[in-house]
């Protein structure tokens, strides 16, 4: 099966950097640890996306909008035939808030 396009929202993507940056000052080790855990999931949605359930806190999610938990962080994203869009990268402790 043939992988789609991923893409990253900037905001997103400044959020995932933050958090590693925040990890490392700590444990670098621990921080590449939830970087690979984190890219290898992501990795796995590029090829099943609906793996993961709907996002609860889309309003009017016609189902292609999905999120997933891990490493005490949430990732939003939506699906189309060809790509995965990253659309939020949260730690589970902030208040969730609709989009």
């Amino acid at each position: 099966m043939e992988k789609r396009k991923l893409i990253w929202d900037e905001h997103a993507l400044v959020r995932l950097e933050a958090s590693l940056r925040y990890i490392s000052e700590t444990s670098t080790q621990q921080a590449e640890q939830v970087e690979q855990t984190i890219l290898e999931k992501i990795d796995l949605i590029r090829v099943h996306p609906e793996r993961f359930p709907p996002d609860k806190y889309k309003r009017n999610n016609s189902g292609s909008y999905r999120a997933l938990e891990i490493n005490s962080y949430r990732i939003s994203y939506h699906y189309t035939e060809h790509t995965i869009r990253i659309l939020r990268f949260r730690h589970v402790k902030q208040d969730p808030s609709e989009y």
